[in-house]
């Protein structure tokens, strides 16, 4: 249930972030208005998943071309919708890529390498928080990403992303704290 919030609240934010609807709201009471005083919507938004449902209103989204280069070598090219993240749009084209925290920023098996420097020079700059998780990140480049945080537009079309080798999930590892 909190995902599938996480991912309206998400979802409504970058449609009113697309439609120009950011306004000011003079008083303190929440009036459905988000205030450019807020933080900027890019520390705001932790959740990159968006809804499956993205074409409501009957509307073709435009795509771009993405192709996954798994562990082995083989590469598997998939279109995306422009405002998608590649990891939601991996786990919709059966691509392994895990995606443990669903998108929240709270781990770095998602981890991706943005195979061109040019397009990896295109994305937005990481945040701090998706440094922190790509620091746990196993195989870490210069040009490593964490697929919750990269989102199709345009100008990404035909990018290459490459699967690490492994992936580090302290859960799944079988990693147990030991107590102090």
């Amino acid at each position: 249930m909190l995902s599938r919030i996480s991912q309206l609240g998400a979802r409504l934010l970058r449609e009113t972030r697309a439609a120009g609807n950011l306004t000011t709201n003079s008083g303190n009471n929440y009036q459905g208005q988000v205030s450019r005083h807020s933080a900027p919507a890019k520390s705001i938004l932790f959740s990159t998943a968006t809804s499956s449902h993205h074409d409501e209103g009957g509307e073709d989204k435009e795509k771009i071309s993405v192709t996954f280069v798994n562990k082995d070598g083989t590469e598997k090219t998939i279109s995306v919708p422009v405002g998608m993240s590649m990891l939601e749009a991996a786990h919709e084209n059966d691509i392994e890529l895990e995606g443990a925290c669903e998108g929240s920023l709270a781990c770095s098996t998602c981890h991706v390498i943005v195979m061109d420097v040019k397009d990896y020079n295109k994305l937005e700059d990481p945040t701090d928080e998706e440094n922190d998780m790509l620091d746990l990140a196993f195989g870490l480049t210069e040009t490593s990403r964490l697929g919750c945080q990269v989102i199709a537009k345009p100008e990404l079309d035909g990018v290459r992303l490459a699967l690490p080798a492994a992936t580090r999930n302290f859960a799944v590892d079988g990693f147990v704290p030991k107590p102090h």
